[in-house]
């Protein structure tokens, strides 16, 4: 069975005579209703695109148009046939559906409405948003009017002087959400109508797997999403691509963004050294900007009206998600149903359950979140302040305890070799973390404030990342000059803060970029290091622009470019201020 509607065009107008006929037969079946109508008429709305089409099978199946009156003031669905051989299947809900929708698009300040003797047309237009109405708050254009002759009851309508029928007026008035797009946000999903087209982030976890059936439910047209930022294996991706598909979802797509976020973030949190409270390397919160900007950009282009996400309302991700599709698709509406439904883990188990998905979700202690930069894992340990994080709840073991020699070479900042074998950045990365997670390298707790305000814990291992930060900073010690290093400091500790805190849309991130960036164009050289379990030690560097290299002295030992005197006059100089201060202050105590 294949069900497709659609705006009608020209040539659908060789239908235009054979719909005719199927409204008077059915108007005479039901014994009421506007039985005649011309093909003429029905081909101009056809050729004018205000008409919609529907087929079953590739057979035409059902029809209904809009007409304009009162320059604009209404609009009126009129016509819906469904033809008898093709009903009972749901065709008339979804032609509905659609005649509503194109009817808001090409005249959204119109007031929309409809008149009609049928049960279930009266529910479907309920549903839409239409309330039932006197026929004084209808159109008075004498056009409309006209067209009701040929109804079986048009004298009970003259007979009460327009004033009422055997048909019930139905009128949908639009909301004043024109003025402003904040109030269009805060209505959210008052704004969604069945059959609306949803993007729906998508993890494949219990969270989003919740918000997919639960939407589905609720009639709107789902399609899923992931963006790929390095967490995962192919057979991983194509896993949760079946597992969307079979719960409903009617589109799934994989997006691959993992040079774009090496490009746009990891870059600089290399350039910048950036441990988040001197520990933790952002290692997944710093994706989440990447996954809402490529949402919020296909979201875009398949031209949804409204995007999904899993978050919880106790979590950063949220805040995440939220900033980036309000400033990238301002037009989309926003929906959360774990957070807006306060729904627990349990509950949603339960609901996955009763709507037949049965996944053993009760399976993993601990949630795990990984990514290119290193993985996140929560547990019930993180939720305490004093327990200490398990061995075994780590994704990855020790499997080597013989200590290991690691060479790192960086070119104006960037990784370009591993152990002499040169790579693309991102290759590098997987590379390192294949060989220093074997020692059980970068594991750590880190302790933070939440964008909400409130403290969370959260273990982390991130080998690549801690050995690349810290081997990267090395060699920065040697090559920058005093002041590089500590503005380059404090522009660093604020870029992390800001990512961390969703404001990488901010454009004082792209400036402090242009710093960072700035800072690396002599930061060519190797690191040594050793690899053992658990730790790994920097043995040291070799640079041609290494400053300890001069051969104008050497720390603790001989100088040639000044004399003891010079350094006498030096130390007088520099201690003036303090001298004054304390010649001042010496008999005030």
């Amino acid at each position: 069975m294949k069900i497709k509607v659609r705006v009608s065009h020209e040539e659908d107008t060789k239908y235009a005579s054979l719909i005719c006929k199927k409204i008077q037969e059915s108007a005479k079946i039901r014994g009421t209703g506007i039985a005649k109508k011309d093909p003429e008429y029905i081909k101009s709305k056809m050729i004018n695109g205000n008409a919609v089409m529907a087929f079953y099978n590739g057979k035409i199946a059902g029809f209904i148009y809009l007409e304009v009156y009162q320059n604009k003031e209404f609009v009126v669905n009129s016509g819906l046939i469904v033809f008898p051989e093709f009903r009972k299947k749901g065709l008339a809900n979804i032609i509905k559906i659609e005649i509503f929708k194109l009817s808001r698009k090409k005249f959204p300040n119109s007031k929309i409405f409809s008149i009609t003797t049928s049960h279930s047309v009266i529910k479907m237009n309920t549903k839409l948003g239409f309330n039932p109405v006197s026929f004084s708050e209808l159109t008075q254009s004498e056009k409309f009017w006209k067209g009701c002759k040929s109804c079986a009851n048009f004298d009970i309508l003259t007979r009460n002087q327009r004033n009422m029928c055997l048909c019930t007026g139905l009128l949908y008035k639009p909301s004043e959400s024109y003025e402003d797009k904040t109030t269009v946000q805060k209505k959210n999903i008052d704004n969604l109508i069945r059959g609306d087209k949803i993007i729906l982030a998508y993890s494949g976890g219990l969270d989003t797997s919740y918000c997919l059936k639960y939407l589905l439910q609720k009639g709107y047209d789902v399609h899923t999403v992931i963006i790929n930022t390095g967490g995962f294996k192919e057979e991983e991706l194509k896993k949760i691509e079946e597992r969307a598909l079979n719960i409903g979802s009617k589109s799934h797509k994989t997006i691959d963004s993992i040079e774009d976020y090496y490009q746009n973030c990891i870059k600089y949190l290399i350039f910048g050294n950036i441990l988040k409270n001197n520990t933790y390397p952002l290692s997944v919160s710093s994706e989440r900007i990447f996954h809402a900007i490529k949402i919020a950009q296909y979201a875009t282009f398949i031209k949804a009206k409204a995007i999904a996400h899993g978050s919880t309302g106790a979590g950063n991700d949220q805040i995440r998600f939220d900033i980036a599709f309000q400033i990238i698709c301002p037009d989309k509406i926003t929906l959360s149903p774990i957070r807006d439904l306060r729904i627990s883990r349990t509950e949603e188990i339960e609901y996955l359950r009763n709507s037949g998905i049965s996944i053993c979700w009760n399976e993993a202690e601990y949630s795990i979140n990984k990514g290119i930069w290193g993985t996140s894992i929560g547990g019930k340990e993180t939720l305490t302040s004093y327990q200490d994080f398990p061995d075994e709840a780590y994704p990855t073991k020790l499997s080597k305890t013989k200590s290991e020699n690691l060479e790192l070479e960086f070119e104006k900042g960037e990784l370009v070799s591993v152990n002499k074998e040169k790579g693309k950045a991102i290759k590098n990365i997987l590379k390192i973390e294949k060989i220093a997670s074997q020692f059980a390298i970068g594991r750590g707790i880190h302790i933070g404030d939440t964008i909400l305000g409130i403290k969370g814990r959260v273990a982390f291992e991130a080998s690549a990342a801690i050995i690349i930060i810290k081997a990267h900073h090395l060699l920065e010690k040697h090559i920058l000059t005093k002041w590089q290093l500590h503005w380059k400091e404090q522009l660093s500790n604020w870029y992390g803060i800001l990512l961390h805190e969703a404001q990488y849309l901010d454009p004082v991130m792209r400036d402090i970029e242009m710093f960072l960036t700035s800072t690396q164009k002599r930061l060519t050289g190797t690191v040594y290091i050793i690899l053992y379990p658990y730790r790994f030690h920097l043995v040291g560097i070799k640079s041609e622009f290494d400053l300890m290299e001069s051969n104008m002295a050497k720390y603790g030992e001989m100088n040639y470019s000044w004399t003891a005197e010079d350094v006498k006059g030096f130390t007088k100089i520099l201690s003036n201020q303090m001298k004054m201060y304390h010649n001042l202050n010496k008999n005030k105590k």
